[in-house]
Formats: structure tokens, C-alpha cells, sequence
């Protein structure tokens, strides 16, 4: 969130079109809007959203199910934010908040395997509507179809271009998402605002992604396991140290591997490589068993 300073040309309050000016009405834009209503009614908040309709990433996530959160959600499974921020979000809205936010607008949530939470209908497109409805509820403005082009300091506002006309606010919130999937909006254009804003931006790259073989190493092994999941461990080492042990279900496929397991290892992987790191990742496709038990059910 970026607040404007005092400054040549400044704007009195009176003169700004929205207190509050969140761009992107995806799941973080639609919470924020939401929350800054709640915490303060009078405060004039505005949602600009590029696409005519919003939340197209929560309508595909989970599998088109949405896995809102999970009942246990610590600051170790957060990767690129300092530790000590992660924790005072965590404990500004721990996981019984959530569920209970998720109730009052009207999405009861179940728990499922491995602790995950998902509404009780299966339907992300429920989750999308019921934050909606809370938008309009407490008269947030939605603007769909406003394309933010750029933003721009103004005296002590900020002037927001958009495809339909420009905007000013006293205060900006950047959600638009990251590289992940253009067609929903995350097509990267909210770094670029940030930086020119003066904030620095740490070199992208993908992550939560299948990892692929190399064209030699993909053969009649990797064809014949694939659709097989399995439970294993894999040690993601750089420069030869293991710097990262992710356990989970890993999914063979024809072109490498992808589930759990391999999304969480991808980040480190591609990081390492993008800083020119070595990089080396085992697998132990046996991580509960002891050699003993192992060598006696085998030969058995």
C-alpha cells in the first residue's frame, strides 16, 4: 500500500474521488476492500478491475473447488517474505478467524485430508459471490472494465490513469497479482507501477510450477509411471548443501514430475537457477521407512 507525501500541487481531501483506491478485484483486492470498509465505514473505497468480471483465479483455484485456507497455516509455509511479517499477519487473522469470516457472509467451510478447508457446496464460484455481496454490501465501488494503466503521484494523492478516465485517491493498494496467468490480469503490470513508485523489485520467476525433464532424460521409465502419485521426500540442494526437504505427494508425468511435493520444491529450483546457483534435487521415494524394515519387506 503506498501513501502519497506532501508535495507541490497537493489535493485537499475534499478534492480526492476515492479515499482508498485498490487495484485488482482478485481474492487480495476483494479482502482488502472488504476489510477497510469494516474497519471503517465513512472511508470511500474504490476496486478498479481490468477484466468485466472479477476473480477469474478464484473461480479456477483448488480445482475449480477453492481451498480458502487450511486449519493449520504457520509462518514456515510462507516462502519469500521475511519471517517476522509473516507472523503478524498470521496472528492478525489466524485460521479461526477466517473460518468464521467465511461463515458471516454466508460460506460454512468443511475440512478435508491433509487439513484443508473448502466451502461446504464445492463451488469456488460461491466463494467469488459471497465476497462480492459483502463488497456491495458495504458500498465499496466496483469498477469493472477500468483497466489501470498508471499511477502517479499527485501533491499528497495519488492520479490512477485508467482505460476509462483518471481517478485520484489518497491512498493506493497494488493487488493486481503476480506473472501466473495473464489471461485472469496477472500479466506482471502491477510491477511496474511499483517500481516506479520507488520500490524494488526482486527479479521474478515461476513458482508453484510442474518441473520438466530434459529432453534426454524423459524415456520409457518417466511414460510407464506416469499418472502414478506416490508419498516422498525431496532435498533440494544448492551450491551442495540441502536447502530445502519437502515432504509430500509427488505426481509422475510424461514430461517430469508435478503435485505437491514438486510446486513446493519448483521456487527453490528455478531461484537457485535464475542466480546462477547450482542446483540438484534426490528423491527418496521410501522417507518413513527404516533400511531395516525396508530390506525385510523387500525380501520378504
Amino acid at each position: 500500500m503506498s501513501d502519497a507525501s506532501q508535495g507541490p500541487g497537493a489535493v485537499s481531501a475534499g478534492q480526492f474521488d476515492f479515499d482508498v483506491a485498490i487495484i485488482g478485484a482478485g481474492a487480495a483486492g476483494l479482502a482488502a476492500a472488504i476489510f477497510t470498509k469494516q474497519m471503517n465505514p465513512r472511508v470511500r473505497v474504490a476496486l478498479l478491475e481490468g477484466a468485466r468480471r472479477p476473480g477469474a483465479k478464484i473461480l479456477v483455484s483448488g480445482g475449480s473447488r477453492c481451498n480458502v485456507t487450511n486449519t493449520v497455516v504457520a509462518e514456515a509455509d510462507f516462502n519469500g517474505g521475511r519471517p517476522t511479517i509473516i507472523r503478524r499477519v498470521l496472528r492478525a487473522f489466524p485460521v479461526p478467524a477466517t473460518v468464521e469470516f467465511f461463515r458471516k457472509i454466508g460460506v460454512p467451510l468443511h475440512e478435508e485430508p491433509g487439513g484443508k478447508l473448502f466451502p461446504d457446496t464445492n463451488r469456488s464460484r460461491d466463494v467469488l459471490e459471497a465476497l462480492l455481496r459483502e463488497v456491495e454490501r458495504l458500498g465499496v465501488e466496483l469498477k469493472s472494465g477500468y483497466r489501470v494503466l498508471d499511477v502517479t503521484h499527485l501533491g499528497d494523492a495519488f492520479q490512477i490513469a485508467t482505460s476509462q478516465r483518471a481517478l485520484t485517491a489518497r491512498a493506493v493498494v497494488l493487488a493486481t497479482g503476480g506473472l501466473s496467468l495473464p489471461k485472469t490480469g496477472s500479466d506482471g503490470a502491477g510491477y511496474g507501477m511499483a517500481q516506479r513508485l520507488g520500490h524494488t523489485i526482486v527479479p521474478t520467476t515461476p513458482a508453484l510450477v510442474p518441473l520438466v525433464f530434459e529432453t534426454s532424460q524423459v524415456g520409457g521409465t518417466t511414460h510407464e509411471l506416469s499418472g502414478v502419485a506416490q508419498h516422498v521426500r525431496l532435498d533440494v540442494r544448492i551450491d551442495g548443501n540441502v536447502a530445502e526437504r519437502i515432504s509430500g505427494s509427488l505426481l509422475w508425468t510424461h514430461f517430469g514430475i508435478s503435485g505437491p511435493a514438486a510446486l513446493d520444491a519448483s521456487r527453490h529450483w528455478l531461484r537457485a537457477r535464475l542466480e546462477g546457483r547450482e542446483a540438484q534435487m534426490t528423491v527418496c521415494l521410501c522417507p518413513d521407512e527404516l533400511f531395516d524394515s525396508l530390506d525385510a519387506r523387500w525380501m520378504a
